[in-house]
């Protein structure tokens, strides 16, 4: 009978076991999605609600940061204890409350290496199944906390605490503080539903009606928008939210410069841009035409320029030849020397005796002087 008793009591057990070791008991409650910038908080819900009132007994948290990539762990709960480990030790720390079945993780200063998938695993009390979450973060770039804008413009400072869980934001506050050690003042109050600018400060209230609640406060959003900005604006903004027993605080930090003078340049440059359609035309015209004649010109300046120098040319040539007619004396002549006539020569040739002057070009004559003579003219000298 005993033996019976046993045999029935492990065929009962062994598929629980059976599932338990292999993970056919577990149960993926949801899938999750959450961005956040580097930086900031991140609230990571993990809540069952367990309609037999059972309560938790153990809670762990493990983080992949790829599908095929090795799980570590970041928290585990058991017996009332709660240990974060590895790199997430000093930044993450269970948030919901146990006694309602939340398990949901606070990761603080989320850093880019965070990225990735973490799953939530609950174990209630003398429940055999496992209750699964798994959570995608998304990290982004770190958003800049100092801020600097030109007196007169509009600075906008965002403060958002990103969360899974549509937990109501019940209080947000923005401090200002002109220096390190300067006395902080309250510049905006906000109470669940309710949002205004705080009321009178040690400043005299002069961000009222300039600084306003931006954020959408239905998801956790308490963003201001500051208006109208003044050079004793420059300083360090807090803002704090509060969800429940979560705190919240980011800090910006504000420089206000002045504008430097421009505005009569700006308004030359943009001169342009009031012209009428008729002056567009008549512009695109002349560039036009400036364009198409261009070569033109070039062609006919270079054909002056050849008629020019071939007309220097020619009268150069014409006065080389009219100063070779004009200097007569620099052409060799011959002389014929006249040798003396006694008495008795004259005597003898009644025929008057004279000298003749020739002139001889520098080409050599065709015909020569001493031929010419022989031909049948008196030869009464020597030429040389």
């Amino acid at each position: 009978m005993e033996s019976s008793v046993l045999c029935l009591l492990s065929l009962a057990l062994r598929p629980v076991l059976l599932g338990y070791f292999l993970g056919l008991n577990d149960l993926l409650v949801s899938s999750l999605e959450l961005t956040v910038h580097a930086g900031e908080p991140a609230l990571l819900g993990c809540v069952f609600q367990s309609v037999e009132g059972k309560r938790v007994t153990k809670v762990d948290w493990t983080f992949s940061p790829r599908e095929d990539a090795k799980v570590d762990y970041v928290l585990y709960y058991y017996a009332n204890l709660s240990v974060p480990v590895g790199r997430f030790q000093h930044r993450a720390r269970l948030a919901g409350g146990l006694a309602h079945n939340d398990g949901s993780l606070l990761l603080q200063d989320v850093q880019e290496a965070d990225q990735g998938t973490y799953t939530c695993e609950i174990r209630l009390e003398l429940e055999s199944r496992v209750f699964k979450t798994q959570v995608a973060l998304h990290v982004l770039p770190a958003e800049p906390r100092e801020l600097m804008v030109h007196v007169g413009d509009s600075a906008l400072m965002g403060c958002a605490f990103q969360s899974t869980e549509e937990k109501l934001m019940t209080k947000v506050d923005w401090t200002f503080s002109p220096g390190k050690h300067a006395e902080e003042e309250v510049v905006l109050h906000y109470y669940a539903q309710r949002r205004g600018p705080a009321g009178p400060s040690p400043s005299g209230g002069r961000f009222r009606n300039r600084l306003t609640l931006e954020g959408d406060t239905v998801h956790n959003d308490g963003s201001v928008l500051l208006q109208g900005v003044r050079e004793s604006d420059t300083g360090s903004y807090t803002c704090s939210i509060q969800l429940g027993d979560l705190t919240f605080r980011k800090t910006f930090v504000l420089r206000v410069i002045q504008r430097e003078p421009q505005t009569l340049v700006t308004a030359v440059a943009r001169r342009p841009e009031v012209l009428g359609g008729t002056q567009l035309v008549i512009i695109v015209g002349i560039v036009c035409a400036t364009v198409l004649l261009f070569p033109v010109l070039i062609l006919a300046a270079r054909r002056i320029q050849g008629s020019k120098s071939s007309g220097t040319s020619g009268a150069l040539v014409k006065s080389l030849e009219d100063r070779d007619w004009a200097r007569p004396e620099k052409h060799v002549y011959s002389s014929i020397t006249m040798r003396e006539v006694t008495k008795e020569e004259s005597s003898e040739r009644p025929e008057a005796t004279y000298m003749t002057m020739r002139p001889v070009w520098p080409s050599a004559p065709s015909n020569p002087p001493e031929k010419k003579w022989a031909e049948g003219g008196p030869l009464t000298g020597q030429a040389f």
